[in-house]
């Protein structure tokens, strides 16, 4: 089964918390601090590997978490950083933040990798917390909060070429042909639904081969399959233009012809210039030669090769693939632009966590944040030095301030989550 798209949880390892520790050594009667540092927790990071040609899966398991920093011990000893967890996609993925659905991250080359959600840092052990006047810290900081998103996977294929038309045209018969691919292939509208892989083989040469979700009209609209059909067109080399030559469902080629280049132009107008061969499908059910030649001198008027094959028979298509391998050796891939939003990238601030917000609510001054969240489970609130930090900490980062901007009196209550506090000055 052909994935293109998932939604998964991903969440990066906790740091490890700093330790609270003094030497015991026999005959050090007035041992000094020597509590670690946690370790690093690990990060989720995508990485390309190009024999994968699906998103499948991640059908199934949706939350990825990468593991926890280890807490820091005595006598100086670090916390083990948490390993990360390394995520395979394959070539041609984009990852974007959900929230934002800006990108994260465009992955197209084999081992290409991007960090997706950052571990948190390892806690300091209270060895840095001692000073001149404070020489016995009683407390340690905890590790910090990792990155956690919702993000949404998107396979653009990497195919060299792309089999485009209106349904039921016979590009799944012609990928099943000429490739070892086994599409669903019946006599009807949309049978193709997903993308469909094939590597062609022709004189010692090789090519991918894409038969992509048929096309209609208002497709760049998102009617129908239409944007999800076009997202694939974008990075293929050479399109193949496959057109119902016969008429038997009362359809103009040449009409057909137009409306699906009306399509892609109004996608990207690069998308539209992309090199063309067009594709004169089902020449076993021409009533008339004239019909042909008069598509083929209409088409060669434009520019454009025509082959007139007939995948049902296999006629044709020998000369097509040897045409098309030519073709490809002789074009430069160019990459496709199709929305300003390409070049909207979600980054990854490192402040993120910095941010303390400071709000009233009713009759309460409410402090908010993973950075306030990191000191507070770092303080000792038994320890006088410990809660002097705290204290200091406030100040220093302009927390105080705020409140007394807010309108905070002597006796009003702070709240921090679940725990309330008399403010004093």
């Amino acid at each position: 089964m052909f994935v293109d798209k998932a939604r998964i949880f991903v969440k990066g390892g906790k740091g490890g918390d700093g330790c609270v520790s003094f030497r015991r050594e026999k005959y050090v009667p007035a041992g000094g601090p020597d509590g670690g540092d946690g370790g690093k927790g690990g990060s989720v990071i995508f990485e390309v590997d190009e024999g994968l040609r699906t998103l499948m899966d991640f059908r199934y398991k949706k939350k990825y978490i990468a593991q926890n920093g280890e807490n820091g011990r005595g006598k100086k000893q670090f916390g083990k950083n948490g390993e990360d967890l390394v995520l395979k996609v394959p070539p041609g993925t984009i990852v974007r933040d959900e929230k934002t659905n800006l990108i994260i991250a465009d992955l197209v080359e084999n081992g290409q990798r991007a960090v997706i959600a950052k571990g948190g840092k390892g806690g300091k052990g209270n060895i840095h917390f001692a000073t001149s006047t404070r020489q016995a810290p009683n407390f340690a900081e905890s590790g910090s909060l990792p990155d956690e998103r919702w993000v949404i996977l998107e396979l653009k294929l990497l195919a060299d070429v792309g089999l485009i038309g209106f349904p039921n045209v016979g590009k799944s018969t012609i990928l099943a042909t000429v490739t070892s691919a086994k599409p669903k292939i019946a006599n009807y509208h949309f049978t193709t639904i997903k993308p469909n892989l094939g590597v062609v083989e022709v004189d010692n040469k090789s090519f991918v081969l894409a038969d992509i979700p048929g096309l209609i009209e208002g497709a760049h609209e998102g009617i129908g399959l239409g944007l999800e059909f076009l997202r694939h067109v974008e990075r293929t080399k050479l399109l193949v233009h496959v057109v119902d030559i016969s008429g038997i469902e009362g359809r103009d080629p040449i009409d057909d012809f137009d409306k699906i280049n009306g399509e892609l132009r109004q996608y990207a107008e690069k998308l539209s210039k992309k090199p063309q061969v067009v594709v004169a499908n089902k020449m076993d059910l021409v009533q008339s030669e004239e019909v042909y030649k008069s598509f083929e001198q209409e088409m060669n008027k434009r520019g454009y090769e025509v082959f007139g094959v007939s995948a049902a028979t296999g006629k044709g298509l020998k000369e097509l693939i040897r045409y098309i391998a030519k073709r490809l050796d002789e074009i430069e891939e160019i990459p496709v632009v199709e929305e300003e939003e390409t070049f909207k990238y979600y980054t990854i601030q490192e402040n993120d966590q910095e941010e303390i917000i400071v709000r009233k609510e009713n009759n309460y001054y409410i402090l908010e944040g993973k950075r306030i969240e990191k000191l507070f489970y770092s303080t000792n609130f038994d320890d006088m030095d410990s809660l002097r930090y705290f204290q200091n900490f406030l100040v220093k980062k302009g927390i105080v301030d705020k409140l007394k901007e807010l309108g905070i009196q002597d006796g009003d209550t702070v709240k921090i989550f679940d725990f309330e506090f008399e403010f004093y000055d």
